[in-house]
């Protein structure tokens, strides 16, 4: 029958994974140097900040510090839930978010295959180059040029509109075009970028598998279906899993530029509400809830959706 095994195993294979430890150091020491700096930067910028989220289940007040603060529990999250406008920018976060990943997630993917299938070296470079440049773009010239081109006067939108002869729109101040422009602007900043994963996938491909399949008479559209698709899907479902983890983190600085008051119906969301509670009201306690019931919920999608992709497909990070 087999032992349990006692506690001088346990203290042998502890002992056996020190010394496999000291041994990986001294032989890929200059490996460990190198990756230093990151690991510094993660702990000095990603987990010491965390030491401060105790200030959600706090009355947080900076003459007496984080650790004066007297406990609360849950009081700042149930102020949230309670708010009226908690549905409001509940909703709002949500629509934009998955908005944002169903419209945004397969363009690049697309685009990716349409530049691998192109065979003139100018050609392609050249889009690539133009679909790679607004990537460099910052957020605040980006909603500058969107405020210029759908200017209710002298945008060329707006021109080309009364020129068909429709009225005037002012694009930027209705609740019901927010959604659009910002998700559409997104896609037209971001879609060359994110294709450069994609390429590198693609480029893995061995050009056998096309010679084969050209020999069997297949098309360039059953090519791309066949071959291309199944070897860069691994890829795509990590970053399928990494952008669902991301879902309810909105860019602020997008979303509050493009605020106003007459669009804030649909333009409020967490991210934004958090800067006017915590920043302009000074309700860091509650800013911090708010903040922490988003990130939860990010958390939350990350597993569910590496769980189901692990299940499904046997791709998953972890």
């Amino acid at each position: 029958m087999p032992t349990a095994p006692t506690t001088m195993d346990h203290g042998v294979q502890t002992g056996g994974r020190l010394r496999a430890l000291r041994g990986s150091l001294r032989e890929n020491w200059d490996l460990y140097i190198f990756i230093l700096p990151a690991l510094v930067y993660f702990i000095l910028f990603h987990y010491g900040p965390m030491y401060g989220v105790q200030i959600a289940f706090k009355d947080f007040m900076p003459v007496r510090g984080i650790l004066g603060s007297p406990w609360v529990g849950l009081k700042h999250f149930q102020r949230f839930f309670e708010t009226y406008l908690f549905w409001t920018v509940l909703r709002n976060t949500i629509v934009l978010a998955f908005y944002q990943l169903v419209a945004a997630f397969p363009i690049p993917i697309i685009l990716a295959l349409m530049i691998n299938q192109v065979r003139t070296r100018w050609f392609k470079k050249t889009v690539q180059t133009v679909t790679y440049a607004p990537h460099f773009i910052s957020m605040v010239v980006l909603v500058g040029m969107m405020s210029v081109l759908l200017s209710p006067r002298a945008g060329i939108v707006n021109q080309m509109i009364r020129g068909l002869g429709g009225e005037t729109v002012f694009f930027m101040a209705r609740a019901r075009y927010f959604r659009h422009l910002y998700v559409w602007s997104g896609v037209w900043q971001t879609t060359g970028w994110s294709s450069i994963v994609y390429l590198a996938a693609l480029s893995t491909i061995s050009p056998d598998l096309h010679e084969a399949a050209i020999v069997d008479g297949a098309t360039k559209l059953q090519r791309i279906w066949h071959i291309d698709l199944p070897g860069i899907l691994p890829t795509a479902v990590v970053l399928l899993i990494l952008n669902a983890g991301n879902v309810m983190r909105l860019g602020f600085e997008k979303a509050f530029l493009m605020q106003s008051a007459l669009n804030l119906e649909t333009s409020e969301i967490i991210q934004t509400y958090v800067y006017k509670l915590g920043l302009l009201n000074a309700q860091f306690s509650l800013s911090a809830a708010v903040g922490l019931f988003n990130n939860v919920i990010n958390l939350t999608l990350l597993l569910t959706v590496n769980y189901i992709a692990k299940k499904v497909g046997q791709t998953s990070l972890w």
